[in-house]
Order: C-alpha cells, then structure tokens, then sequence
C-alpha cells in the first residue's frame, strides 16, 4: 500500500493541470495514468479568446505552456463567400497531445507519476483505496476522478449519467494544403455555413506549426450518409456544403486521414459520494461547436485546487458534505451552465429555421459585416465568433478578444 493526500485519476488535460498545480501548492499527489507519454488524440486543438486564456493563466503555468502553440494575431471571419472581418485574435494552435505533454513537463518531480490503470476504488468518508493494474493499492484523502469519458469506475461507483443529448454535435479534423501555391493568404479563417439545411455551423482553419489545420463541425447523427461520403471524397462534399468556401481560401487539398469524433452531452451525478470528485468531462461533456471545454477544465481545476482541496486537507475526514461544496461553487456552477446554453443556442443559431433564429444569422452576419467595415476607421467593436447573435460586445479598438471557437470539449 502507497500512501498520499491526493490520487489523480486520469492524465489528461484537467488531471495533469490538477497534478501540477498541487504539486507546487507542496501537497502531497499522485498522478495516474496507464500513458507515460500522452498519445495522439482528437481533441482540443486551440485555445482562444481573452477569457479563456485568462482562466488557463488562473492555474499558474499557462504562460509556459502557451508557448509551445502556435500563435495567430488575426483571425479572419467569412460568410457567403464573402470576407466580413479582419478580427485581432488571441489563438494559441497546438495538438491535444502536445498541449497534455507540455502541461505535464510543469508537473513537479514531488508528485509520482504512476504508469497503470485504475481498475478498482473504495470510497469511504475517511480514505479512499485504489487498486491498479499493475496489483499496486493506493490509499488517499482523495481521489480526483479526471479520466475524461472512460465510464469504468464510475459505474463501479453507482455515479449515475444523465444524458442531456446524444450526438449532439460531430466534430472532423484534417489538414488542408494550398493548391498550386506555397500558403494560404489568411493567417486563421472562420468560415460559417450558407444554409441551415448543410447542418453545418462552421468550418476553421489555423496553423499549427507549419500545417494548416481545419476543423469542421456538423450536427448529425453518426450513421448519417453524407459522413460515409466525407470520408470517401473530403474535398468534393466539402465543396458541395460549403461552396463558396474556395472564394476566401483559394483552391486546396485534403492530404491524409480525417478524424471523425461525435459527442455526447451528458451530465454525471456524484452527490453523496465520499472521499471522490469529479472534473472536467468525468462531471460533464461540453459541445466543441461552443468552444467551451477548455473553459470547464480550467474553472474546474482552477476552483478545486486553489480553494477546495486546500480547506479539505485542513480538516479531518472527506465525507459527501464536504465535497458538496466544490459542485455548489458559484463560479462552477455559472461556467457549466453557461456552457450549456451556449451548446444549443449555437445549434438552434446554426440549423433552426424558425424566425426568431433565421433573425439572429442574419443578425450576427449584419454585426461582422459592420465591424469589418468600421474597423479600419478604428470603430470596430469586436464580437467573438462563437457568441452567436446574443453576442456581448468590446468597445475598446485594442481588445484582442475577438477569435473563433476551438475544438474544446476535452477533459
């Protein structure tokens, strides 16, 4: 039996910021994870916007690991084939693998680093017991569950899953080169579909490193037959979806594989479970379409290893009621809930036709059209991109707020 206040479960985003950031608070932590070097996954593949980089600075090693991204300054916004604005952007491009791996190098050699799976945990109101693969046990205060979408010991546990909507969203990533050219004109593109029929709210492209990377988002179901047809020739229904696409980025080519991911909105309920808790995608799924999942990991880590693990080491036990107070935070609370509604108005925005939402396309086309058109006069007022029609605005002519949503549902 091994012994510590802190056993991470999961290695991923939120687990590994978890396991840096208590390792140098000086808690004792153990970091799990059967993967010693993060594989190559789908998953965020960016992080934008000024309040989402804040949030990952609020966890203390954002500033190191950023600058392994790819930074893009400006990001161009278009619709119907049309170039609406030249929006100044704070995108940080980087592979979730990469992003992971850079997170973990700011992980402190105090914090053990256990290469096995958890297959087994006993919770109690006092200390919790882990049984790994590799027949190790473990005995923590704590344990935080960060193992993203793995349903194993959750189940074991009795932690019921609400699901709030099954294949909400599909998210495709590929890599797209110029045709006949050495690069593309625009340093980072959003582009928005032209019908609500096409069933996609958008498509962006974004350099990581010397590759343009795209993804294109759908809201259909897994078996639909137009993705068998994406597969089988990328550029040709991508052209058919999106037809004037080409009139801003110019010819290109779809070199290599793509990578299909759909996601389940749901939502786990851990209440009256001691000596356990959740974060990022263990507690709830984010839609990407939103670019909202980075938001949830860093207000999850951020709330619980700044405040709440502090106060609960400082007493005794780890009953149900204590952990409560983690899911009732108010800062938790108004960042998941914000993220849902944003999940499905940007669905509604995207392929509803009722008037109201046909309203706010047009709404949120004649915004971007006007920015583009005032921001050279130094009047632009620069919405984001993924704040749909009910957009909140800067008036400042230096705000770098204004960037596309990112593939972020991860955990």
């Amino acid at each position: 039996m091994r012994y510590t206040d802190i056993a991470i479960i999961g290695g991923g985003l939120s687990g590994s910021i978890a396991a840096a950031m208590l390792g140098r608070a000086g808690i004792s932590t153990m970091l799990i994870d059967p993967h010693e070097s993060y594989p190559a996954d789908f998953r965020v593949e960016k992080l934008s916007g000024q309040v989402q980089v804040e949030r990952f600075l609020k966890t203390g090693i954002a500033e190191s690991v950023l600058r392994r991204a790819t930074f893009a300054g400006e990001n161009w916004i278009a619709r119907f084939g049309r170039l609406l604005d030249k929006a100044p952007s704070r995108q940080f491009n980087i592979l979730y693998d990469s992003l992971v791996n850079a997170v973990r190098d700011e992980i402190p050699a105090t914090v053990e680093r256990i290469c096995a799976k958890a297959v087994a945990v006993e919770t109690s109101p006092e200390r919790q017991k882990i049984t790994l693969s590799n027949d190790e046990t473990i005995s923590a205060r704590l344990v935080v569950l960060a193992n993203g979408l793995n349903v194993g010991l959750r189940h074991q546990l009795g932690i019921a899953r609400k699901v709030v909507s099954a294949c909400h969203s599909i998210s495709i990533g590929f890599d797209v080169v110029p045709a006949g050219r050495n690069s593309f004109d625009f340093p980072a593109l959003t582009y928005f579909s032209e019908r609500p029929s096409d069933c996609i709210p958008y498509i962006t492209l974004f350099p990581i490193g010397t590759r343009m990377r795209a993804n294109l988002f759908v809201y259909r179901g897994f078996d639909d037959p137009w993705l068998r047809g994406l597969r089988r020739a990328p550029a040709a229904t991508l052209d058919a979806a999106l037809p004037r696409l080409k009139r801003i980025t110019g010819a290109f080519d779809i070199p290599g594989e793509l990578t299909v991911r759909p996601v389940d909105l749901y939502v786990n309920d851990p209440r009256g479970q001691p000596g356990i808790v959740l974060v990022g995608d263990a507690f709830s799924t984010s839609c990407p379409v939103a670019g909202t999942g980075c938001d949830k990991v860093f207000t999850d880590v951020e709330r619980l290893c700044n405040v709440y693990i502090p106060q609960w080491l400082s007493s005794d036990g780890m009953n149900a009621a204590k952990i409560a107070g983690f899911y009732a935070d108010p800062v938790k609370r108004a960042c998941d809930a914000w993220s849902a509604a944003k999940a499905f108005d940007f669905r509604s925005v995207s392929i509803a036709t009722s008037p109201y939402w046909t309203a706010q396309r047009w709404a949120r086309f004649i915004a971007w059209t006007a920015q583009g058109l005032l921001r050279p006069l130094g009047g632009a007022f620069d919405l984001e991109p993924n704040v749909l029609g009910h957009s909140s605005s800067s008036s400042s002519r230096s705000s770098s707020s204004s960037s596309s949503p990112s593939l972020s549902s991860s955990a």
